[in-house]
Protein backbone atom coordinates (compact mmCIF):
# COMPACT_ATOMS: atom_id res chain seq x y z
CA UNK A 1 0.00 0.00 0.00
CA UNK A 2 2.19 2.90 0.94
CA UNK A 3 4.33 1.72 -2.94
CA UNK A 4 1.17 2.91 -4.09
CA UNK A 5 2.00 6.73 -3.49
CA UNK A 6 5.19 6.39 -5.09
CA UNK A 7 2.79 5.36 -8.27
CA UNK A 8 1.99 8.62 -10.11
CA UNK A 9 2.34 7.56 -13.46
CA UNK A 10 -0.65 5.93 -14.69
CA UNK A 11 -0.96 4.00 -17.73
CA UNK A 12 -3.83 3.04 -20.06
CA UNK A 13 -3.87 -0.16 -21.63
CA UNK A 14 -6.86 -1.45 -24.12
CA UNK A 15 -6.98 -5.20 -25.01
CA UNK A 16 -9.46 -7.18 -27.05
CA UNK A 17 -11.97 -9.64 -25.40
CA UNK A 18 -9.78 -12.26 -26.39
CA UNK A 19 -6.16 -10.90 -24.96
CA UNK A 20 -8.40 -10.03 -21.61
CA UNK A 21 -9.47 -13.63 -21.12
CA UNK A 22 -5.97 -14.87 -21.89
CA UNK A 23 -5.22 -12.16 -19.42
CA UNK A 24 -7.76 -13.48 -16.69
CA UNK A 25 -6.53 -17.37 -17.22
CA UNK A 26 -2.66 -16.20 -16.69
CA UNK A 27 -4.05 -14.57 -13.11
CA UNK A 28 -6.06 -17.62 -12.23
CA UNK A 29 -3.24 -19.52 -13.74
CA UNK A 30 -0.72 -18.26 -10.62
CA UNK A 31 -3.29 -17.40 -7.97
CA UNK A 32 -2.99 -13.56 -8.25
CA UNK A 33 -6.27 -11.37 -8.24
CA UNK A 34 -4.80 -7.92 -8.42
CA UNK A 35 -4.56 -7.06 -11.81
CA UNK A 36 -2.49 -4.32 -11.39
CA UNK A 37 0.04 -6.12 -9.33
CA UNK A 38 0.34 -9.01 -11.86
CA UNK A 39 0.63 -6.06 -14.87
CA UNK A 40 3.24 -4.53 -13.02
CA UNK A 41 4.96 -7.28 -12.51
CA UNK A 42 5.02 -8.53 -15.59
CA UNK A 43 5.70 -5.05 -17.16
CA UNK A 44 9.04 -5.04 -15.01
CA UNK A 45 10.17 -8.29 -14.83
CA UNK A 46 8.49 -10.24 -17.82
CA UNK A 47 7.49 -13.46 -15.86
CA UNK A 48 5.46 -14.52 -12.89
CA UNK A 49 6.39 -17.50 -10.82
CA UNK A 50 3.93 -19.42 -8.65
CA UNK A 51 6.03 -21.56 -6.98
CA UNK A 52 4.03 -24.51 -5.95
CA UNK A 53 6.08 -27.14 -4.19
CA UNK A 54 4.31 -29.21 -1.74
CA UNK A 55 7.72 -30.78 -0.48
CA UNK A 56 8.35 -27.52 1.14
CA UNK A 57 4.92 -27.57 3.17
CA UNK A 58 5.67 -31.63 4.32
CA UNK A 59 9.54 -29.96 5.21
CA UNK A 60 7.94 -27.66 7.54
CA UNK A 61 5.92 -30.00 8.63
CA UNK A 62 8.54 -32.42 9.59
CA UNK A 63 10.73 -29.51 11.26
CA UNK A 64 8.01 -28.78 13.89
CA UNK A 65 7.82 -33.12 14.52
CA UNK A 66 11.36 -32.90 14.89
CA UNK A 67 11.72 -29.50 16.70
CA UNK A 68 9.23 -31.90 19.29
CA UNK A 69 11.11 -34.48 19.11
CA UNK A 70 14.32 -33.05 20.30
CA UNK A 71 12.56 -30.97 22.97
CA UNK A 72 11.22 -34.34 24.49
CA UNK A 73 14.70 -35.94 24.07
CA UNK A 74 16.09 -32.89 25.98
CA UNK A 75 13.34 -32.76 29.18
CA UNK A 76 13.73 -36.63 29.65
CA UNK A 77 17.87 -36.33 29.84
CA UNK A 78 17.63 -33.44 32.33
CA UNK A 79 14.94 -35.34 33.76
CA UNK A 80 16.51 -38.62 33.70
CA UNK A 81 19.63 -38.28 32.27
CA UNK A 82 18.87 -40.59 29.85
CA UNK A 83 18.70 -41.14 26.17
CA UNK A 84 17.30 -43.57 24.74
CA UNK A 85 18.76 -44.70 20.96
CA UNK A 86 15.04 -45.22 19.45
CA UNK A 87 14.85 -41.41 19.95
CA UNK A 88 17.85 -40.64 18.49
CA UNK A 89 17.43 -42.63 15.13
CA UNK A 90 14.25 -41.17 14.79
CA UNK A 91 16.20 -37.90 15.12
CA UNK A 92 18.48 -38.82 12.71
CA UNK A 93 15.81 -40.52 9.98
CA UNK A 94 13.94 -37.29 10.09
CA UNK A 95 17.09 -35.42 9.35
CA UNK A 96 17.59 -37.47 6.46
CA UNK A 97 14.23 -37.00 5.49
CA UNK A 98 14.64 -33.15 5.31
CA UNK A 99 17.96 -33.34 3.32
CA UNK A 100 16.71 -35.45 0.61
CA UNK A 101 13.24 -32.51 0.41
CA UNK A 102 15.81 -29.88 0.39
CA UNK A 103 17.38 -31.55 -1.88
CA UNK A 104 14.43 -32.17 -3.82
CA UNK A 105 13.26 -28.50 -3.92
CA UNK A 106 16.64 -26.90 -4.97
CA UNK A 107 16.36 -29.19 -8.03
CA UNK A 108 12.62 -28.39 -8.80
CA UNK A 109 13.97 -24.46 -8.26
CA UNK A 110 17.36 -24.75 -10.52
CA UNK A 111 15.32 -26.53 -12.98
CA UNK A 112 13.20 -23.13 -13.75
CA UNK A 113 13.86 -20.51 -15.83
Amino acid sequence: MKDDRKRTVWLKLRLSPEEYKCLCDRMATVGITNREAFLRKMALDGIVVKLDVPELKEMISLLRYSGNNINQIAKRLHQTGRVYEADLADVKANQERLIDMANTIITKLAALK
